[in-house]
């Protein structure tokens, strides 16, 4: 466990944690792992805002979420941030640049659990297996029958990035065909076809589950629209993992409304937190999440896999260059 110590001595430190949890996973845990993993260093836990700006004075190497402008007034002696998101446009990029700081992000670190999530809606729809909970729940041996078969069924994933091939490569053993939907589909990718953005409407329209798993950016904020939502045939699932923005809300629930398609399962939702008076917690084939699908209890062994990898490159080459999960 890293030692209070430590922390008064702070130009003994060179790996230090910033007081966040994830996911409600307190950083404390992150701080020893990485303790235990870098036997070698001396890894510290800042647990106040004093430890913070202490900490961020001295320590070459620092982990956490969020890294303001103004944090970097102290980080003097700051060589490398382990940012534990895989979106970092929240970080002052241009600064950390300017500074010749490395940044790296968390990509990759949530592609098995997000998957997984994913395929426990996709097969509760398929199963109708909420079904079977509300007859459960009434106490009611009444048989029902399934939706569909996940076999022979078209997937499309939008966005391809490590959550996107990760749950393509869950899919793989389902036996149905995968479009993936990319800014660049020259780039090719792990389903059986990849379009741009631009061929998106005619892929909606072969769609029979659609899974948003793109960053929100000027190109996909809004994406699925009313247009969107009717290129989709009418027993279309749409699955959100993304980011709520993606989903323009209101279509949705026009569309869900109308039963323009079969249903949708959310675990982002624009706006978030989704108030309680909102439409979309009345439908029963609208299944909501809130914004849980990252988790997983070895979301730090994973995020620690990545700094061990990465310190262990530094000190090999001497540089922060070429760093796994290195933003450019």
């Amino acid at each position: 466990m890293p030692t209070e110590s430590s922390i008064s001595d702070p130009s003994v430190v060179d790996v230090a944690v910033l007081d966040h949890d994830a996911h409600g996973i307190p950083a404390a845990e992150y701080a020893d792992i990485l303790d235990r993993r870098l036997p070698d260093h001396t890894v510290a836990l800042a647990r106040t805002a004093a430890d913070r700006r202490r900490l961020l004075a001295s320590t070459p190497v620092v982990a956490g979420k969020r890294l303001s402008a103004s944090d970097l007034t102290d980080a003097t002696a700051l060589r490398l941030f382990a940012c534990n998101s895989a979106g970092v446009d929240h970080l002052p990029l241009k600064e950390l640049e300017s500074r010749g700081v490395a940044v790296t992000n968390a990509s990759g670190v949530h592609g098995p659990n997000i998957a997984e999530h994913v395929l426990g809606w996709i097969l509760t729809f398929v199963r109708r297996l909420d079904e079977g909970q509300r007859r459960q729940r009434r106490r009611e041996w009444r048989r029902f029958q399934s939706f569909t078969e996940l076999a022979g069924s078209t997937v499309t994933v939008v966005g391809l990035g490590a959550i996107g091939e990760t749950i393509v490569s869950r899919l793989a053993g389902f036996d149905v065909e995968t479009i993936g939907v990319r800014h660049s589909p020259s780039a090719g990718g792990p389903t059986d076809e990849v379009v741009g953005y631009d061929a998106l409407l005619p892929a909606l329209a072969e769609t029979d589950i659609l899974v948003l798993s793109c960053p929100l950016t000027e190109t996909t904020r809004g994406l699925i629209d009313a247009a969107a939502l009717e290129a989709l045939p009418t027993d279309a699932i749409v699955v959100n993992v993304a980011r709520g923005g993606v989903v323009d809300t209101d279509a949705l629930v026009d569309a869900i409304r109308s039963n323009t398609i079969h249903g949708a399962a959310l675990d982002v939702t624009d706006p978030e937190p989704l108030p309680e008076s909102h439409p979309l917690w009345g439908f029963e084939n609208v299944f909501i999440t809130p914004h849980v699908a990252g988790h997983t209890p070895k979301y730090f062994e994973r995020r620690a896999e990545i700094l061990v990898d990465n310190l262990n490159r530094v000190a090999e080459t001497g540089t922060y260059d070429s760093l796994e999960n290195q933003i450019a």
